[in-house]
């Protein structure tokens, strides 16, 4: 059996701290520390090297956004769910850009909680497609992108899509930034699901992408799937 996922928690409210810590631990996840602000988590993480974090997008000292981005730099396989009090927060695309793996609700349930962090913990995205699509079109690309301080662009994810060979795996790409799941890829192209997981893992590779919330991402920062575009 693999070990639990170790988390590291990061929020400026300590009840959410202690309610996030008392729903996992007592489903048998490793919470390793707490932060109370951003600059506390990127310590935290650094010494304590945590599987996944839990990381609320506004707090003190150092935003989420900034945190996240330094986290993701020393440790590339922590993987990072970004926290919200908003359903589509104009912050979550940045996030998204800059690799977080996906983000929570602050009112999710407990087992949609622990399931997410066993989820991304094996390194899939916790969007699915259609919500990954919809941040995107709300603010990528020519909507305006917010950072947390409100000024700058979120980063665009700059990719040589050359690398993609043979054109299966462009087609692949574009469906996938359209929402299809690896179901409805293997619907749409005929193919089989473990055909299409090789095609979405071998993309990923060339890419340098960390998961699918990224590939999307890199689909409409690259005019690969317009805003509106729908499926099929």
């Amino acid at each position: 059996m693999d070990p639990p996922p170790r988390v590291l928690i990061a929020d400026d409210q300590e009840l959410i701290r202690t309610g996030f810590r008392l729903i996992l631990t007592s489903r048998g996840i490793d919470v390793v520390g707490d932060a109370a602000d951003g600059a506390e988590a990127v310590a935290l993480a650094r010494s304590l090297r945590p599987d996944v974090v839990l990381m609320d997008i506004r707090m003190p000292n150092l935003d989420g956004l900034e945190a996240a981005r330094l986290i993701l730099a020393e440790n590339p396989d922590c993987r990072v769910i970004m926290l919200t009090t908003f359903d589509l927060d104009r912050y979550v695309y940045s996030a998204l850009a800059l690799g977080a793996s996906g983000f929570l609700l602050k009112d999710v349930t407990p087992a949609h909680l622990a399931a997410a962090v066993r989820l991304v913990d094996t390194g899939d995205a916790l969007l699915a497609p259609t919500i990954t699509r919809r941040l995107v079109e709300r603010f990528a690309p020519g909507e305006p992108r917010h950072s947390v301080g409100g000024d700058a662009a979120a980063p665009a994810i700059h990719r040589d899509l050359a690398q993609l060979t043979p054109p299966r795996e462009l087609e692949v790409l574009t469906l996938m930034g359209r929402g299809l799941s690896n179901t409805e890829l293997a619907q749409e192209l005929t193919l089989s699901e473990a055909t299409v997981k090789t095609h979405v893992a071998r993309i990923f590779a060339k890419l340098a992408l960390r998961d699918r919330a990224q590939a999307v991402v890199l689909a409409y920062e690259t005019g690969l799937v317009s805003p509106g575009e729908h499926r099929g």
